[in-house]
This record gives C-alpha cells, sequence and structure tokens, in this order.
C-alpha cells in the first residue's frame, strides 16, 4: 500500500517522537493532521487484535459521552520506519522494527500539565470526575482485562484537571475475545472516584446510554477496522457478542456490589 492510496479516512504518519512506557511497546508519532499520536503498531507483543479493541472501545466510550481521546487509523510509511532507527519493538529475541502499513492511534492529551497519578486529596479538583462511574458501567460492558488507565490534565487558568480514559487494548480479554467477567475487573485502582456512588441513579446517563446503544452504531464503527487487523467474520461475531451483552451490565455492577471487593461504600439502597 503506498501513501497516495492510501483511504482519506487514515491519516499518515510523518515522523517520530519517541518510544512510550507499556506491554504494547507504543511509539508517539507525528501524523498529517498536525496533532500527535501514542501509536500501536500490528506486531506489537500483545497481538494485532489489541488495535481492533482499541479502536472498538475508544469509539464507543466517546459515543457514550466519555472523555476518551480521539482514535484514529494512522498509515505508517516504510520509508518512516526505515529512517527512524528507535522506531523499534525490544523483544527477549532480535530487536523488531515496527511494522509500516496501518496502526492505531490515540491523540496524545495536551495542557500545561498532564500527570498519571493524583492525590485522592487533589479528587475533588477532577471536574469529570463523575465519569468514573461511566468507565466502570463501560469497562463491565466491554470485560477490560486490565487495569483502567487515566491521565489527568490541566490547563491554564483552570486550577482544575479533567480525567482522560487511556487504553482498552485488554478489553474482550486481550486477543482471546472472551469475557471472563469477574468481580475484580474494571475497579479503578483509587477507589475514592466511587465514593459518590449511592445507587442505580449514579451510574445515569451512561447506564441507559450503554443499554440503548444502537446496534447500527456498533456496525458502523467496526466498519472502519481494516481487515490487516482481524479477519471480518470473526469481527462480525464480536460484534454481536457486544451488543448481547448491553443487558447484563446492570448484572455485572450487582455482582461487584455484592463482592468482598465492593468500592460502593455509600450505596445503601436495596438490589432491584
Amino acid at each position: 500500500m503506498h501513501p497516495q492510496n492510501v483511504s482519506s479516512s487514515f491519516l499518515i504518519a510523518t515522523g517520530h517522537i519517541r518510544a512510550m512506557r507499556g506491554g504494547a511497546q507504543s511509539h508517539m508519532l507525528t501524523a498529517s493532521d498536525g496533532h500527535a499520536y501514542v501509536v500501536k503498531f500490528p506486531n506489537n507483543p500483545q497481538s494485532v487484535r489489541v488495535l481492533a479493541n482499541e479502536w472498538l472501545a475508544s469509539s464507543i466510550g466517546r459515543a457514550l459521552g466519555l472523555t476518551v481521546p480521539e482514535p484514529a487509523i494512522l498509515y505508517v510509511p516504510a520509508e518512516l520506519v526505515e529512517s527512524s532507527p528507535s522506531l523499534v519493538i525490544r523483544l527477549s529475541g532480535p530487536t523488531l522494527k515496527c511494522a509500516h502499513g496501518l496502526a492505531f492511534g490515540s491523540r496524545v492529551i495536551s495542557g500545561d500539565q498532564v500527570f498519571d497519578y493524583l492525590p485522592d486529596s487533589i479528587f475533588e479538583r477532577i471536574d469529570n470526575r463523575q465519569e468514573f462511574i461511566g468507565l466502570f458501567a463501560l469497562d463491565k460492558w466491554l470485560c477490560n482485562c486490565d487495569g483502567r488507565q487515566v491521565l489527568f490534565c490541566r490547563r491554564e487558568p483552570n486550577p482544575n484537571f479533567r480525567a482522560h480514559f487511556i487504553d482498552f487494548g485488554y478489553c474482550f480479554n486481550a486477543e482471546e475475545w472472551t469475557f471472563p467477567d469477574t468481580t475484580t475487573r474494571g475497579i479503578y485502582a483509587r477507589r475514592c472516584v466511587y465514593q459518590d456512588v449511592c445507587g442505580w441513579q449514579s451510574f445515569e446517563p451512561w447506564l441507559s446510554r450503554i443499554e440503548s446503544f444502537d446496534l447500527l452504531t456498533l456496525w458502523e464503527i467496526a466498519a472502519d477496522v481494516p481487515p490487516e487487523w482481524v479477519e471480518p467474520e470473526r469481527l462480525a461475531q464480536l460484534v454481536e457478542c457486544i451488543d448481547a451483552r448491553r443487558n447484563r451490565v446492570r448484572e455485572l455492577i450487582a455482582a461487584v456490589r455484592q463482592s468482598q471487593h465492593n468500592p460502593f461504600g455509600a450505596w445503601k439502597e436495596q438490589q432491584p
């Protein structure tokens, strides 16, 4: 695939900035729209399917109204890979060059201050802290089998932060595309974010949006997944599974509340 033949819906990677932390060994690249993206490549150590997972879950999260960085499908030219000695994946064996072709990108969050951790004492200064509850419902729906990752961004002159929810590669149990639901999954490590949960109404509007999520919208999101990332037939099966789970989210949340891992200490109402 040559850049001239790349679909106009894809961005083109134009430069390498640096390697990122994490098991997928992402890299930060500049793109043809002038923005920077954290990019996962098809030959990442976690499997090519995590690219499809990122696209599907990020797009669904944004459709629910949650603060998720804008996802993109980037074409990475072979010339960029060859001219960037640091654009590699380091395994236990030989170092590999990142694969050229279509990759997943998450737009880099910019601000005067960006942190991946804030102390509990600053929790009240997170403008969209209620979204942690919506993310909990989303992670249960999509069976995110990894810890919830968040970046906190502050822009002058606002003294408060905004939470941006990142890294959805382990939704659907990573490359397995199974749904091994457990009560421990989906809970953010800093449980103070759930201190305002006092009943089912605390999960709104996100829970209702999940339960009414249009199957046509799911198909439209999935239609953009490149066939290089997953066989179309297998992707169709995954979409059907995602749709079928919409009406199980309350059950999954209730199971967490009834477990020894219950993070909802202020929730006193009876089970529905």
